[in-house]
């Protein structure tokens, strides 16, 4: 690109968008890149502070924003997603249906190391609706050499840098547990807690058994939930250390591999996470889930329902933002809870 004054460029090709801002009613192009500069367009370019700019001079060695846009946005794209049209040398990712959004966040950092480029995306990790933005890609300078993009492209590797994980309601079941519910001293205020949850997602509740504390009956009622085809199963009562509660043997017992017994997370210290030989996940519930409004539960359960597979050591990132300060409005998931690294 060359720099010209204004008054001098008639006739030139402009080789950038020249955005006007008026606070409170627009901030938007009045000339796009590649408009031919014409008399009367001097006075509006000098009105919005352009006594000088750049017109185009074509280098191969060179990439105009845009396209070097369209590179990061190669880079990021996954299935699943929509690019919107260049504008001011920006590209956006739009989902084009609910699911789990991720992010590779060690290529990206790698990415955006390199400097003079940048991706900004959602943290990764958030279940998202179809229309939500999930990432925005830019370069800094007004054009960049090819070869600082194909280094880009070297860093970032050949796999999205971004993926969309899509959603799936699944039928699961539940397995109320303790003496206290069984015997009915008390209501079982939990499951309800469950329903609503899940019930976001679509997901049906396919059983529902009401346990004492021993846990070969809690062990029998998991695996008659899994052969009876329920793909999700949930054991609340609480995980506590109390020697009255039996959850995580009887989870053992019925054939579950256990992930991890305790996540770095408040509330949700004593999660169990575990999985069946066939991916099925089963999971002991701590007794936060049923009267804090957010918890380790609502971090794990789209991953449960996107088949996106949770390993320790991913819980054990959790403790970085795994406090939740519960305000006095929740705006989960638009908060700092559980948005580790």
């Amino acid at each position: 690109m060359r720099l010209m004054r204004t008054e001098e460029a008639v006739g030139q090709v402009l080789c950038h968008d020249i955005t006007r801002i008026i606070r409170g009613v627009t901030k938007d192009a009045v000339f796009r890149k590649g408009h031919v500069i014409r008399e009367e367009d001097v006075p509006v370019l000098l009105s919005v502070g352009k006594d000088h700019i750049y017109v185009w001079e074509n280098d191969e060695s060179m990439l105009h924003e845009d396209e070097a846009a369209e590179v990061l946005r190669q880079i990021c794209q996954g299935e699943h997603m929509r690019a919107t049209p260049p504008k001011e040398g920006k590209i956006e990712l739009i989902a084009e249906r609910d699911g789990l959004f991720l992010a590779d966040t060690e290529r990206l950092f790698a990415v955006n190391s390199l400097g003079r480029m940048m991706i900004a995306t959602r943290p990764s990790g958030v279940p998202v609706k179809a229309g939500d933005k999930l990432c925005g890609v830019r370069v800094i300078p007004l054009v960049i050499e090819r070869e600082a993009m194909a280094q880009a492209q070297a860093v970032a590797g050949s796999r999205p840098l971004t993926r969309l994980a899509p959603i799936r309601a699944k039928r699961y079941g539940v397995v109320t547990t303790g003496n206290e519910v069984f015997h009915g001293r008390i209501p079982d205020t939990f499951t309800p807690v469950l329903q609503e949850k899940l019930g976001e997602y679509g997901c049906e509740m396919a059983a529902h058994e009401i346990c004492d504390d021993d846990h070969r009956r809690i062990a029998a009622a998991i695996r008659r939930m899994l052969d009876g085809g329920a793909e999700l199963v949930l054991c609340t009562g609480g995980m506590s250390v109390d020697p009255d509660d039996r959850r995580p043997l009887a989870i053992k017992n019925s054939g579950a591999n256990i992930v991890t017994y305790g996540a770095p997370v408040l509330p949700g210290a004593m999660f169990l996470l575990s999985y069946m030989e066939d991916g099925r996940p089963v999971c002991g519930l701590p007794g936060c889930v049923m009267y804090a409004r957010r918890t380790i539960f609502d971090l794990v359960l789209p991953y449960l329902l996107a088949d996106v597979p949770v390993t320790r050591e991913m819980l054990a990132g959790l403790g970085n933002g795994g406090l939740c300060l519960n305000c006095g409005e929740c705006h989960f998931p638009n908060c700092g809870f559980g948005k580790w690294r």
